[in-house]
């Protein structure tokens, strides 16, 4: 009468909150005493208490065989302790479930209330061996004269049915039996579980459709309705002829119900199950619009979220009725809650058209823009006043934005503009701003994905070209972003393509020569080496136009101003040479040995006199007579403006043909393949001997395979293919050696050689055996800035509105060139879905149980039930001969034709 209990437990916790390891450390030696005691009240309170302090976090699987003894006792009270502990403390790798079994069945045919409470334990303590044993009794129970109790057995046989799939084909006929119980509350679990059950595979439970039907048309319970119209959203793709049955009570539920979760589900299922498509469904589709737009303007967060989730799924099929609460939508993209926000930029992106494009993307950039910056102008309002007018930004109203956030919105921007190569985009010098607007004031890293578009639609949108060429000198031109290029959310990609489309359209360029001292500014060096060497080609592109542009209209006052812009070109190459990046230093190398030739031309140039000056003019055109410019001037433009690059398709590099006789695993020296030996070993004699037939017999020996690799040769034929060179005198030999030491001293310093510090091998340089290929026919290679499409994330295929027409003078090259010679292949059409025999009597009362399939994993058929959909191969065995007059032989079929 003394001992603790459960309240007595909790009070103890209260009171020692400071130390309550030390207590509950004394509580569980208490627990230990009273729960070996044979009174089984005190054992029951033990077990209680150990409950409890499982919950807080204590393990209580030690006391296993104890709460087994709890759940055995005859008493109902002690009996519900001991399976309340079990279905909290039991798992599947518990030992005594094993014990558990005959107890079980007892208690299934015991009283109504030991039923009930066995029930509720053995849903949460049932494994794979207690659902196939405990499976008649569990099916037995649904026949119950008890309402309380069919309702618990047909809940507990869904967990029943997880563990053991196949008491599913024994059950089924009485589940569906269950849709007609004469209480509600049966019926109302039947159509739970059989909703779970029909999440794996519907097609499953398509002959309970009438019952299901007739519930949905008579009850008046909305969580029964709730699963009904779900289980019928389930059901509907797989049988067409559901929709058009489906429509009336379902649009009669969404006009007249107060419940706002059967109205979501029914709103929900009429999206799901194909019930918008088409004209007939315009008018449901309206009414679930209307309420969807009613959940944005509650103040319930959770109906905010739900129907701009609904409203994503409707914009494939009726954008335009989504489209008719756009302000409301972009509201949402201020709200407070991250997800609603997430969810609403995913609406917006799906709704973008050629008409509201500009607008959506005007206000989204709004909220880009950073509160204690309103007056940033763009680099638009910064450049010139004709482009189309915007909205001006705004300060948002939207809280702190994460950079997560931020990042995904600019990439959504980005993402809306070149859905299905820029269709919605009517104003390419508008999105060219929109480009470098994002540059400056998403202070995320976005450099790569706007690099990649604004060369991209230079290289697609000819007619762009000009003023895009206009607005990338304003970025180069800007000092403070290439100070702030190394910082974080800096956009540095955007300087990579100002410079490229510079240098390669600097036809476009009005005044060449003012662009050079930025593009050599001292402060490029800390460029990322990517943006150096874009740099140095732009350089020596804009140089070549200038040079040419200089000696068409030559004058000697040219002179000096062409040396200073040489001389900077010569000292900005010198400091690049030495850079650690081999790209960049290959380039500078090569462009500064071009400038010193033009270096060494200009300083041998001498100006004609002033009589001289009338024919200039003339004999620049004579190709006999000495021109009056310095010839050097022309070098570099030929170089770089042979070609005109323009968009490459998606499969061109994979197109590209390999040329005949290529074999790229073949050696390029033949003989290098049996020369080469390993220096480091020590040589294998070979000795050959003749054969008696004069083949070659020699002792096994190691030769070098193609990867390298040592080779054992166990047959002892071998075919010796090195031959037999006279022997070296001692000069000639160390004559070879110095010459390989030079040789080698030599690659260790070039650049285009990598060399490695291990031994060198000694290698038999013939020289004259080095094929000499022609390169002509070989296609030219792919450079830095050849244009990439880059896949973007699209979300729907959106109507294309043709009533405004896109300006002329914008053409998007979309199929981008092709090697010569290969011809992209068209699109393959997709082949037209098997057409569906009706069967009739779909919604007729059924009298045959339907098919009891399990819904929960797939079956092994044997390869014997496979052959009435695919033919097995045949095989055909070849005849004997035997004889003049026999049969033709038989040939042998190949299936695959």
């Amino acid at each position: 009468m003394w001992e603790r209990t459960l309240q007595d437990l909790i009070r103890g916790l209260r009171a020692n909150k400071n130390d309550q390891a030390k207590f509950i450390a004394q509580a569980n030696e208490e627990i230990r005493r009273e729960i070996k005691t044979k009174d089984m009240e005190l054992k029951a309170g033990a077990v209680m208490k150990l409950t409890y302090l499982d919950m807080l976090g204590y393990d209580m699987a030690w006391a296993s065989f104890h709460v087994v003894e709890i759940m055995s006792s005859p008493k109902i009270h002690i009996k519900s302790v001991g399976y309340l502990a079990a279905a909290q403390s039991f798992n599947q790798d518990t030992d005594v479930l094993m014990l558990t079994t005959n107890l079980l069945k007892k208690d299934l045919s015991s009283a109504p209330v030991d039923v009930a409470i066995t029930l509720n334990g053995v849903s949460d303590i049932i494994t794979p061996d207690l659902a196939r044993d405990l499976s008649h009794e569990l099916i037995a129970m649904l026949n119950h004269s008890r309402p309380h109790i069919r309702k618990r057995a047909v809940l507990t046989l869904y967990r029943v049915c997880e563990k053991h799939p196949d008491v599913l084909r024994q059950s089924i006929t009485r589940l569906q039996e269950k849709l007609d119980d004469p209480d509600p509350g049966v019926v109302s679990a039947a159509v739970n579980v059989l909703c779970e059950l029909a999440r794996r595979n519907p097609q499953d439970y398509l002959p309970l459709a009438p019952q299901l039907f007739h519930l949905l048309t008579t009850s008046s319970n909305n969580w029964m309705l709730i699963k009904i119209v779900k289980l019928f959203g389930a059901l509907s793709p797989h049988e067409p002829r559901l929709v058009k049955k489906l429509k009336p009570p379902i649009t009669d539920l969404i006009t007249t119900t107060s419940a706002i979760s059967l109205l979501y589900e029914c709103v929900h299922t009429c999206i799901i199950g194909n019930m918008l498509q088409g004209s007939s469904g315009l008018p449901l589709a309206r009414t679930c619009v209307s309420k969807l737009a009613a959940f944005l303007q509650d103040a319930d967060q959770n109906l905010k979220y739900i129907a701009l989730l609904a409203m994503v799924k409707i914009v494939p099929t009726h954008p335009e009725l989504v489209a008719e609460h756009q302000d409301t939508i972009l509201a949402s993209v201020d709200d407070e809650d991250i997800s609603i926000r997430m969810r609403a930029l995913d609406l917006v992106t799906a709704l973008v058209t050629r008409h509201n494009l500009q607008s959506i993307v005007q206000q989204l950039l709004s909220h880009l823009v950073q509160p204690e910056g309103p007056s940033l102008p763009s680099a638009v309002q910064s450049l010139s006043q004709h482009v189309v007018p915007s909205i001006p930004p705004k300060v948002p109203s939207a809280p702190s934005q994460s950079p997560a956030y931020r990042l995904v919105l600019s990439q959504r921007i980005i993402s809306m503009c070149s859905s299905s190569t820029y269709d919605n985009v009517v104003d390419f010098e508008w999105y060219l701003s929109v480009l470098v607007d994002l540059a400056y004031i998403s202070n995320v890293d976005i450099g790569a994905h706007i690099r990649d578009q604004l060369v991209d639609v230079v290289g697609r949108v000819r007619a762009v070209r000009a003023y895009a060429v206009k607005l990338m000198v304003k970025v180069l031109s800007d000092e403070t972003l290439l100070l702030n290029a190394g910082e974080p959310g800096s956009c540095s990609g955007v300087l990579w393509a100002a410079a490229w489309i510079c240098g390669e359209f600097c036809d476009e360029l009005l005044a060449p020569e003012e662009l050079l001292p930025y593009l050599l500014h001292t402060n490029v060096a800390f460029l990322d080496p990517e943006i150096i060497a874009v740099y140095i080609q732009a350089a020596n592109k804009i140089f070549g136009r200038w040079a040419t542009e200089a000696a068409q209209q030559w004058t000697n006052d040219l002179l000096e101003k062409v040396k200073s812009a040489v001389e900077t070109m010569i000292e900005q190459m010198e400091e690049f040479v030495s850079s650690p990046h081999i790209e960049v230093q290959e380039r500078a190398a090569n462009i500064l040995q071009l400038f010193t030739f033009i270096k060494y031309d200009l300083a041998a140039y001498r100006p004609r006199g002033e009589n001289e000056s009338s024919d200039a003019l003339a004999s620049s055109f004579d190709p006999v007579a000495e021109p009056s410019f310095p010839k050097s001037l022309y070098l570099i433009r030929p170089l770089v403006s042979s070609y005109e690059l323009g968009p490459v398709a998606q499969a061109a590099q994979v197109s590209v043909p390999i040329p005949e006789g290529l074999d790229l695993d073949a050696w390029i020296v033949p003989a290098m393949q049996e020369l080469l030996v390993d220096d480091a070993s020590p040589e294998v004699e070979k000795t050959v001997k003749k054969s008696k037939k004069g083949k070659e017999k020699g002792t096994p020996n190691r030769t070098k395979t193609k990867g390298g690799k040592k080779k054992r040769k166990e047959d002892s034929t071998v075919e010796v293919l090195v031959p037999q060179e006279p022997e070296e005198t001692a000069e000639e030999r160390a004559e070879r050696e110095r010459l390989k030491v030079e040789r080698l001293e030599r690659m260790r310093e070039d650049p285009y050689y990598i060399t490695d510090g291990r031994p060198t091998r000694t290698v038999v340089d013939d020289i004259d055996s080095i094929p000499v290929v022609r390169l002509d026919d070989l296609p030219p290679p792919l450079h830095r800035g050849d244009v990439r499409q880059r896949d973007e994330p699209r979300l729907f295929a959106l109507r294309n509105d043709t009533s405004r027409s896109a300006p002329p003078n914008f053409v998007v090259e979309k199929e981008g060139e092709m090697p010569e010679g290969v011809v992209s292949e068209p699109p393959r059409e997709e082949s037209a879905p098997a057409f569906r025999h009706p069967t009739p009597g779909l919604f007729d009362r059924i009298s045959t149980p339907p098919p009891t399939l399990p819904s929960f994993h797939q079956y092994d058929v044997p390869d014997e039930d496979t052959r009435a959909s695919t033919p097995e191969p045949i095989k055909v065995t070849r005849a004997k001969k035997k004889g003049p007059s026999s049969t033709k032989k038989k040939q042998r079929v190949n299936p695959d034709g």
